[in-house]
């Protein structure tokens, strides 16, 4: 059974890696000083080495960066320091310690989302927080979603409110009709497990 299923997210959601066209529209630089240093673009191949995958990654705290756990192909198995059981999401090693400040999302409010291409292509999605979900006896929302054109590359990036504070990192999308929903885990979420993952210390390597 898949995590985001067993958090109440539709069966049918569609992880933001993929060997696609991502969406979204190409963007030189990201405006956010803070978002810009700590924001990792990820790239790998699969499929026997011919297919390419991009997916994001973000610094948040001194030497510790956050991505989706379906992008561990695109990281070396030596740097992670554990993944999350209940949500798509996987702690690494980095030498960077600058992480951007932190919000949690606000309903209607608008914010931004980054990605890459494959071509190694920064890209920048808008939309607006649509709903913001909580588990069961949980202190920290499970996740939000936000309308936008977001898409495949954007896995593991940042979601950013007007402010410039991270508020979620993404983690699959569904199309309603004209509409594509965006989900994306609560900063105060993706916290809440590394402590988890730090607490309960080393875990077996990917693919173990």
């Amino acid at each position: 059974m898949s995590s985001w299923l067993r958090l109440g997210v539709p069966f049918f959601l569609c992880v933001l890696s993929a060997c696609a066209q991502p969406a979204g529209v190409a963007t030189k630089a990201i405006d956010q000083p803070a978002i810009a240093q700590a924001y990792l673009p990820l790239k790998g191949r699969i499929h026997l080495g011919i297919d390419r995958a991009a997916g994001a990654a973000m610094v948040i705290a001194p030497g510790i960066a956050v991505t989706n756990a379906h992008n561990a192909n695109l990281l070396d198995a030596k740097s992670v320091i554990g993944q999350v059981g209940d949500y798509d999401l996987l702690f690494f090693r980095v030498p960077q310690n600058s992480a951007p400040p932190m919000a949690a999302p606000v309903m209607g409010e608008a914010v931004s989302a980054y990605g890459q291409d494959t071509d190694e292509e920064l890209r920048i999605a808008h939309g607006v927080v649509r709903g913001i979900v909580k588990c069961p006896g949980c202190d920290a929302p499970a996740y939000f979603t936000f309308a936008g054109d977001a898409g495949p590359g954007f896995s593991g990036g940042p979601v950013v409110d007007s402010a410039g504070n991270l508020i979620g990192i993404t983690f699959g999308y569904k199309d309603q009709g004209p509409e594509r929903l965006i989900f994306a885990y609560d900063m105060s979420r993706v916290r809440a497990e590394l402590s988890v993952v730090q607490n309960r210390g080393p875990s077996p390597k990917i693919g173990q």
